[in-house]
């Protein structure tokens, strides 16, 4: 199996050196050359297996020679062993042929856990390999940083930065980045939005000098093998609830479109898939894209849902490679032109093809707040914001004749409690082993919106 970036210029990489290179060097995004298949059978074969025994068929073909078979399992096994329920993944019905995947059941409370335990381990492993450090580089509206960090700290070979934005994640997600005492861990809080780490991130990616002095690599879902490990998760589910013999639809609250990707990757490998319906909040740029086919920038609003409070969705130029039949070249002006514009559109055959599979709901604050309200009402689940937004907009689009609703469930509603207890007046309670996370001294610098002040911060400090 080897990769291909979305803009065409960059070579084609193994598995390892994907994993490594996370954002290609022209800029793009890596994906499969040729995608494998599942047959009705081998859905079949994953039948009451495991959840790591999944993940690990799952990742298997797309690996190739990079990691033997016998060290890979033993890998997802060890990324799993220690989350809080023995699903790991567990699924919640919440009404007829409707289900909830509770995907905050790791280390951090949040769905990213369930690629990053894993991606910690992959990356110390070939760093023994290698014999060579390297410095992961990644943006957080929130939880991808908290899972990173904890996937990543104390491992040898390995320092971890991560950026988010000053004053725009909750109190919970801030203190899960900032009280890890763990020397690797390098805390960075930005005066901008999500949108602007991201795009001090790629800016540093795009240094070519700088990345190769400081042997950068990035563990947002600009990386392949993030999206890859998410993807389980949708067979598993669609599994357990009868693939391939029943058509699923997936509800995401989405805001940098690799959590839905993977699940069109899960179409892609046979999972049978109606519709990937996203969910927005009022940072809606996915939703008017499909409604209008026209993808248009605009100012981030801060609202209760923060891990969605983005206007630039790196992954979907993924999507858009597949639109176009991988030609790079149009990947590479399309996203130049938004890059320059704010904005782009796309034909309305392209759109025919992506309006075929997605669908999009918003909802501001206020519906927000009222799903949490009304969900508990109707099902005894506390949903946090972004969990909520992610149910409500599949019950929104729901036709229970036609198929499977599976609605994914991102956070765990203590991450976010002030929104919960405005809506409900149930203030949820974190596990007992984060219990003291509010007393924990904290660890974080403040830099300005500044390229130079980053990488200086980086140079000076990593590999001190």
């Amino acid at each position: 199996m080897r990769y291909v970036s979305t803009r065409g210029l960059a070579p084609r990489l193994s598995f390892e050196d994907a994993l490594l290179a996370g954002l290609a060097r022209d800029g793009g995004l890596y994906v499969p050359e040729s995608w494998p298949r599942f047959t009705k059978a081998d859905f079949g074969a994953f039948q009451g297996l495991a959840y790591a025994e999944i993940v690990h068929r799952v990742m298997k073909p797309f690996v190739g020679r990079s990691f033997k078979d016998g060290d890979l399992q033993a890998l997802v096994a060890e990324s799993y062993a220690g989350f809080d329920h023995a699903a790991v993944a567990p699924l919640v019905q919440i009404g007829r042929n409707q289900w909830v995947l509770e995907l905050f059941h790791g280390p951090t409370l949040a769905f990213k856990d369930y690629a990053l335990q894993l991606l910690g381990r992959l990356f110390a492993k070939v760093m023994a390999k290698r014999g060579e450090k390297i410095c992961i580089v990644g943006a957080t509206s929130g939880d991808t940083g908290s899972a990173a960090i904890e996937a990543f700290r104390d491992r040898p070979g390995l320092d971890i930065v991560i950026l988010h934005p000053k004053g725009r994640v909750s109190e919970v997600q801030r203190r899960q980045m900032t009280t890890v005492p763990s020397a690797n861990v390098h805390n960075l809080a930005i005066a901008g939005s999500f949108d602007d780490c991201q795009d001090l991130v790629k800016a540093m990616f795009n240094d070519t000098a700088f990345r190769d002095r400081m042997n950068l690599s990035a563990v947002n879902s600009i990386n392949w093998a993030r999206i890859l490990a998410q993807t389980a998760y949708y067979v598993a589910a669609g599994v357990a609830l009868g693939a391939p013999h029943r058509s699923f639809t997936f509800a995401v609250p989405t805001g940098n479109f690799g959590n839905v990707f993977a699940g069109w990757v899960a179409g892609k490998l046979g999972l049978p898939i109606d519709k990937l319906v996203v969910g927005s909040n009022s940072n809606d740029i996915l939703t008017r894209f499909l409604e209008s086919g026209a993808m248009q920038m605009a100012p981030v609003v801060p609202t209760l849902s923060p891990s969605m409070d983005i206007q630039v969705s790196s992954n979907f130029e993924r999507l858009l490679f597949a639109v176009m039949k991988g030609d790079g070249a149009k990947v590479a002006h399309l996203m130049t032109a938004f890059r320059a514009t704010g904005r782009f559109a796309l034909s309305k055959a392209a759109m025919a093809m992506i309006a075929k599979q997605f669908i999009g709901h918003r909802f501001d604050d206020a519906a927000t707040k009222a799903a949490i309200r009304g969900l508990h009402r109707l099902t005894g689940l506390v949903l946090d914001p972004h969990s909520a937004i992610g149910v409500a907009a599949g019950l929104e689009s729901h036709d229970y004749k036609r198929s499977t609703l599976v609605a994914l469930a991102t956070a765990h509603p203590a991450k976010f409690p002030d929104a919960v207890f405005a809506a409900t007046g149930i203030r949820p309670a974190l596990p007992p082993r984060l219990a003291d996370l509010m007393t924990r001294p904290e660890r974080v610098t403040a830099l300005p919106n500044d390229l130079g002040a980053v990488q200086s911060f980086i140079r000076d400090t990593v590999r001190r």
